[in-house]
């Protein structure tokens, strides 16, 4: 069954899915790409960590004494001390932990030098929230940036703000990156929306060398039949948040 969507399926940002579905394409793309490469290269999987604090910093309980007690209060007469004698009765709260996240990546390498000639992200929701993980994300991007390697970066989440780009265009739901070292600052953007299916990018290595191909939307495609997300996914259901852009929400509503 493939998706109802002709690009990239928002229902697969939710957390329950996304994190597997993260997985999955770091992994198809990589098997995707394998074939193309010469003798000269090859590509490593590599792993980014920090520690960062869960997304809900502070939970409540519900007070032991309102749920376990409740019967036994409602029968007791109440005495004028008896609210104060309450609150002195401890609840049961939620401590702030910190959690480690782990990102995987790609990187294609020279087979000789081990050097990484083009890096590619994938983008997880953390990276485009403030903490921990957009501060790790943004000092590699820079890093990058400042170098000789090439950057692919994959924006296929809606939620958090945009990694920076200048330009004057509007909002789009999703965003493809390619900054070649030898162009910079200029680099190409794929502005892509829920109804523009996913595009077939190049993929730069030396410059002596052609350009890789990457079919985005086929390699989408294999996830999404692999891992049977269409008998998983529950489409009555309202788009995921955050809210759809004006030209998404009116297309949505007008083939449904």
């Amino acid at each position: 069954m493939p998706s109802p969507f002709p690009g990239m399926d928002p229902y697969l940002e939710q957390p329950n899915f996304w994190s597997s579905f993260h997985f999955r394409l770091i992994g198809a793309i990589a098997a995707a790409i394998t074939p193309q490469l010469s003798d000269q290269y090859y590509i490593e999987v590599e792993l980014r960590t920090y520690q960062t604090e869960g997304d809900n910093e502070v939970l409540i309980g519900i007070p032991d004494a309102a749920i376990l007690n409740r019967q036994s209060v409602d029968r007791l007469p109440i005495e004028p001390q008896s609210a104060t004698a309450l609150m002195t009765q401890p609840e049961t709260v939620m401590l702030p932990m910190m959690e480690s996240v782990r990102e995987r990546y790609l990187e294609i390498r020279d087979i000789q030098t081990d050097a990484v000639i083009t890096a590619i992200e994938v983008l997880s929701p953390k990276n485009k929230q403030a903490g921990e993980g957009r501060n790790a994300y943004d000092k590699k991007r820079r890093s990058i940036l400042e170098s000789a390697t090439h950057l692919v970066e994959i924006d296929l989440i809606r939620a958090g703000k945009a990694m920076p780009i200048v330009s004057n265009r509007p909002p789009s739901a999703y965003r493809i990156l390619i900054s070649r070292s030898p162009d910079r600052p200029a680099a190409d953007l794929y502005a892509l929306s829920l109804q523009t299916p996913l595009p077939t990018i190049p993929i730069p290595l030396k410059p002596e060398d052609d350009d890789i191909i990457l079919d985005l939307q086929a390699v989408f495609n294999r996830i999404y039949t692999e891992a049977r997300y269409g008998m998983r996914l529950d489409y009555k259901e309202p788009v995921p948040p955050p809210a759809l852009l004006a030209d998404d929400r009116q297309w949505l509503e007008s083939i449904r």
